[in-house]
């Protein structure tokens, strides 16, 4: 056990994902100590996954050799719309029946815990912004490229959640009113495009449809156990078709790019998320070309675009972030 661990110590941060689960056990310097992962499961209904939540905190926590005494304070990432103020998931598009769900009060009774939620997107920016940038920009765009595409926006140097709170649901912008059904209900969104679950499913109707890609000697026809790594391997061996995919995804990024920085005209833009965390190098050139193209002459001007350095770590660090700063 740690030795001079006094209550409130310590901070959790949690990154609830369409995918995954991790948590993170992180010092009030916001240094990580003991992680967790867990898969999300979400077809087994909200209550399923609000105990594997609570288990991946308590693994974390023991992870890092400590206990729940020693913890102050959780912060979850959620995707989809969050009351932050009462701690509910209003609407989680990629996670089957999540309506509504107070997940702030169901996470306190299992854990004993204060919880706060906020939308991922806004963790992960949160995240970014305060250790990896050192809370430096004062104005940042965050676009986090996962199962589905969450985004967060930094203003005046705070996070900006806007009048209803729902500020920052980028991968819901519409880029193509024409394009294939998103998980919202909508047609074309950004998320809808250019997600990992939008390239998945891109590349299996390829694959139905005849497209030759070493994804179905790697994995199999069905593609069943296909990782976002996998694409990389495929490209970097050759592999035409997925690289054209890649290429796709890449340019509906950099347009949705344009777009934001034509209305908001941030210092930075940064990518993070599963996708860009495996395949920057494929994507960034392709990305911050297309950015330059469609947007406005002039605006483009000492805007950077970046990966994040923090990766698939952005949401728990967020978390961490966000706990600490309400327990303070």
């Amino acid at each position: 056990m740690a030795e001079t661990s006094s209550k409130g110590e310590y901070v959790v941060g949690v990154d609830l994902g369409g995918t995954k689960i991790l948590a993170g056990v992180f010092k009030n310097s916001l240094e990580c100590i003991g992680s967790s992962k867990l898969s999300t499961k979400s077809q087994r209904g909200v209550d399923a996954v609000v105990e594997r939540i609570a288990r991946c905190v308590q693994d974390a926590v023991d992870e890092a050799d400590l206990n729940l005494k020693h913890v102050a304070g959780i912060g979850i990432g959620a995707p989809g719309a969050v009351d932050f103020a009462e701690g509910r998931v209003i609407f989680a598009p990629n996670m089957e029946g999540w309506k509504d769900v107070p997940l702030k009060k169901d996470l306190e009774k299992q854990l004993g815990v204060p919880v706060f939620v906020e939308n991922d997107g806004n963790i992960c920016a949160l995240g970014v912004h305060v250790v990896e940038l050192k809370a430096k920009p004062k104005s940042l765009i965050g676009i986090f490229v996962g199962t589905g595409i969450g985004g967060g926006l930094i203003i005046n140097g705070d996070l900006y959640s806007g009048f209803n709170h729902t500020a920052g649901e980028i991968g819901h912008m519409v880029l193509d009113i024409n394009g294939p059904k998103c998980g919202c209900g909508n047609k074309g969104c950004f998320e809808a495009l250019a997600s990992r679950t939008a390239i998945f499913q891109q590349i299996k109707a390829g694959v139905k449809d005849g497209e030759k890609t070493m994804l179905t000697e790697m994995l199999g026809d069905d593609l069943a156990d296909l990782r976002s790594g996998d694409l990389r391997k495929a490209i970097r061996r050759g592999d035409k078709f997925v690289d054209k995919v890649i290429e796709g995804a890449a340019e509906y990024i950099g347009i949705g790019i344009a777009n934001l920085v034509n209305i908001l005209s941030p210092e930075v833009v940064v990518l993070g998320g599963g996708v860009i965390e495996a395949l920057a190098d494929e994507m960034m050139s392709v990305i911050v070309e297309t950015a330059q193209d469609y947007a406005m002459p002039g605006t483009m001007k000492g805007v950077e675009i970046i990966a994040s350095k923090l990766g698939d770590n952005a949401g728990i660090t967020g978390g961490a972030v966000l706990a600490r700063r309400e327990t303070k």
